[in-house]
């Protein structure tokens, strides 16, 4: 075997349809599009989906489900960790010291602290969701969770 003699199998290549040949080729005059018509043109041809007019598949059948991205509640959530680290002994954590912090800095509806860390100081936590842990954590080095 040598590269000179390397060939496709035989039916592998077809030989490309010259369109636009003259009439005896059988593939002149209209060059195998038919007569006239919207995909006889250049750049002519229908999107995806177009059913000649009738109402699309697409538009026949019932839309279905129900998407509540607008309405969901946003929760920003902070961690006894970084309460640890951001506040000192005594002080009082509510959503305005939070964002002073820069704890908590996009808009949200609700802020919640959750449980992950330890904490040592006494903090007084107000205005706040507090998950079931992080209560038990802020009560347990003598602080206090208010509504």
């Amino acid at each position: 075997m040598k590269l000179h003699t390397l060939k496709p199998n035989k039916g592998a290549k077809h030989r490309v349809k010259r369109l636009g040949c003259g009439e005896s080729s059988g593939h002149g005059k209209t060059s195998c599009k038919g007569n006239k018509g919207q995909k006889a043109r250049s750049g002519g041809s229908v999107r995806p989906g177009f059913e000649g007019g009738q109402m699309p598949l697409h538009r026949r059948l019932p839309k279905k489900g129900f998407n509540n991205f607008d309405f969901k509640t946003k929760v920003s959530v902070v961690n006894l960790a970084q309460l640890e680290k951001g506040f000192e002994d005594g002080a009082t954590v509510n959503e305005e010291s939070l964002r002073e912090k820069n704890l908590v800095n996009r808009k949200c509806d609700v802020v919640k602290i959750l449980g992950q860390g330890q904490l040592s100081k006494k903090l007084t936590v107000a205005g706040c969701a507090v998950s079931a842990s992080a209560k038990e954590k802020i009560e347990a080095a003598g602080g206090s969770v208010e509504g």
